[in-house]
Order: C-alpha cells, then structure tokens, then sequence
C-alpha cells in the first residue's frame, strides 16, 4: 500500500526525520490561507498523488504570493497528473500540500529498501539528489552508498556514520544525519515498510537536515497489526479493479491485454501469463484466488474480471492441490449463471477431485471450452478471442 507524501513525512517525522513546515489543502482558497498561516515568501505547492515524476509533469509549483499559489492549484485540482510512473491515463488530483520553501545547498538521495538476495534492509543513497534512482545509477553509478543491516542488532550509530562520511556530509551534520538514518530504518521497521524513499533529503543554508519529499510503501499482508497506517490508504488513487479485488482478499494487477485470467496460486499465474504471450495473446489482469478457493470465491473472481471492459476472453487454470476442482468448478458454473458473460470462456483444470470438476463443467450445459494443458489452454483461448474479434469486425462491417 502507497501513501500519499504529507502522509508519509508525517509518520518519518514521528520517528525524529525532520521535515520543513507544511500543511494540506483540499481548495486553492485553503492552500493560500495555509500559506498565509505559515508565513515566509516563498511556497511550494504539490499534488498529492501517487507517483513520481511530479515536478516534470507540473505537479509542483513554486509561489511567491496569493495569486500565484490560487492560480497554480487552480491549474490542478480535478485535472489528472500524468508522469512517467502513472501511465497515459493519469492520477487525480484531489489535494495539495503547500510547504514553506527552504534555502538549499545541497541534495541527496535516501532509500530503504528490502534486499531479497541478503534478506536485509539495504540503505541505498547517493549524493547526488533530486533525480530518480535508476538515472543516477545510469549516470553517476559510483555516487551510490549501498549498506545492508543486520536485523539482529539493527542499524547502529557507527554505520549510519559510515553512510553519512561516504555522501561527504560535513561533520557539523554528522548527528542530524544519523537521526534522519536511523527514524528511517526505525520506521521501515516498525510498521512493516517495504519502501522508504526521501529524496531529495536536503542540506540547508542554515544547516539543517530536512526530508523535502517523501515515499513509503506498506506491506498490505501486514496492515492489521497496523490500524493507524491503513487508514491512510487513498482508493482514489488506485486502479479500481485492483480495490475492489483487494476489499474481496483478491490479489489482483489490472494489465492493458484482453484475456482476463483467473488462477490459483502466483507463480502459476505468471506462467499463465507467459503462456498467454507465446501463444499470441495479450493478458488483461494477473488474478491469484489463492489457495482456499470455494465456489463463491470463484464467483468473485469472475465478477471481477469481466467487470474490466477490455476483457473479450477468460482462461481459468487451476492446478488443485490444497484445492479442489470440483469447488471451482462449481465456482465457474454458479458465477456464469448467475452472470451469463458474452466473451469466450475456457477452463484448464488439474490435481485433485479433477474428473468431478470435469463433469460438473460437462453436465452445467454451459458453452465452456476445456482444456487439459496449460500450453493447450493457451492456444484455445487465444483462438476464441481471435474468432469472437473476427466475428464482431465482421458484424461491425455489415
């Protein structure tokens, strides 16, 4: 789960990040009153969505008066932000942090992040902030600090010191940098992070260490030992198929291909997908049901995959092993009764209680077509798109 920036500067700086003083606005008459509350002469005014990119793509302003933050987050709310990060169709902007504007003289780049090959947390950073971490690996690869913990002891005061000496912070700043470490490291911790990223993490004229941005991303399996943090989940932020399959215990990615999948288990669902490409098709979702699939869970799936427009052909596979066949396919049979579907529907079943599920599928009268492979499922169900799509071209022609 993401978080939106205000969100995430507001729990680092629970565990002692330091942040520049901001507050948040939902209307550009509000924006410019909380400039006006926090005084200065100069804002910075940011769409909260979920991406980066933002600057690039004019979701960030600097403002040196009323007028101008009015005219800026005019400019902004209820328009969609697209950056690099969001795809063609964008993110909404629905409120906007307005943030006094700092002198700066420097700027790094922080990340914490989980290592699977060392099973760590590694620190990544780098001093030369303000750019993605993918450019600066590309363009100045030795500026980047790498540093994994070990979880035993934690991040310790020496380490965090190391880190620091390596970015070439003065030794004045030494102590506000092992800080901002350490809250990090605490942070991702504590409350089950997968991702924390401050950048840029900025060095003041007047000495100070501040988060100038700020990223978290929440282990969702992990939420409800974290009821504080949940709640700062924004749905209007996400893909809403992906909502509505998360709030039913779906795990669901929404794709831009036009075979809906429906699959148990999540490295069946990528061969799946996979199979789907060599076979000439395109793959409109990554759905695991997961192991306990009963019939309605079955029925939830479905509902949930040909609510994607795009979809003009399903490919359910299974392979039953804490499952059962026969649940799904009393599954399949009951959501398409329920909910008769117009598109191509093919079904792979395997493991066990298979010859029952077969002769459920057999007996429900239902147009389905079955498969015994996954390769032959594959082609199957990209044969009947290609034939729905000739016969709909054709009957568009007549």
């Amino acid at each position: 789960m993401d978080i939106h920036e205000y969100q995430a500067k507001e729990v680092l700086s629970n565990f002692g990040v330091a942040i520049p003083q901001g507050a948040l606005a939902y209307s550009p008459e509000q924006a410019a009153y909380r400039a006006r509350e926090m005084g200065g002469d100069k804002w910075i005014v940011k769409a909260q969505v979920h991406a980066g990119g933002r600057g690039k793509a004019g979701g960030v302003k600097l403002c040196s008066s009323d007028s101008e933050i009015l005219e800026a987050t005019n400019n902004m709310f209820g328009q969609r932000l697209v950056t690099h990060q969001t795809g063609p169709e964008g993110k909404g902007i629905y409120r906007v942090y307005v943030e006094a504007a700092v002198p700066i003289d420097r700027e790094i780049y922080l990340g914490l992040v989980l290592d699977r090959s060392s099973q760590r947390v590694m620190i990544v950073a780098s001093s030369e902030g303000g750019m993605e971490i993918e450019e600066i690996s590309e363009s100045r690869p030795d500026s980047i600090v790498r540093s994994t913990v070990e979880p035993a002891v934690g991040l310790q005061d020496f380490q965090a010191r190391e880190i620091a000496f390596a970015l070439g912070v003065e030794p004045a700043l030494t102590q506000q940098m092992v800080r901002t470490l350490q809250g990090c490291y605490r942070a991702f911790t504590e409350l089950d992070a997968t991702m924390v990223e401050i950048n840029p993490l900025v060095v003041t004229g007047d000495n100070r260490v501040l988060a100038l941005d700020a990223k978290m991303t929440f282990d969702d399996n992990a939420l409800f030992r974290h009821p504080n943090i949940a709640e700062l989940r924004d749905k209007s932020q996400e893909d809403p198929r992906e909502s509505r399959a998360s709030d039913r215990g779906l795990s669901y990615v929404g794709l831009d291909g036009n075979i809906g999948c429906i699959v148990n288990g999540a490295g069946l669902a990528m061969a799946t997908m996979d199979t789907i490409k060599l076979a000439g098709g395109e793959p409109a979702n990554f759905l695991d049901i997961g192991g306990g699939a009963t019939p309605e869970r079955v029925a939830k799936a479905f509902r949930l995959v040909t609510s994607d427009t795009n979809v003009q052909a399903i490919l359910v596979n299974i392979f039953a092993g804490i499952n059962r066949c026969d649940w799904v396919a009393e599954g399949v049979v009951q959501a398409l009764r329920e909910n008769p579907v117009e598109v191509p529907v093919v079904v792979r079943l395997a493991g066990t209680n298979v010859e029952e599920g077969q002769k459920i599928l057999a007996q429900s009268g239902l147009p389905l077509i079955r498969a015994t492979t996954l390769n032959e499922a594959a082609e199957r169900v990209v044969a009947a798109w290609n034939s729905d799509l000739d016969q709909n071209t054709k009957m568009r022609a007549v």
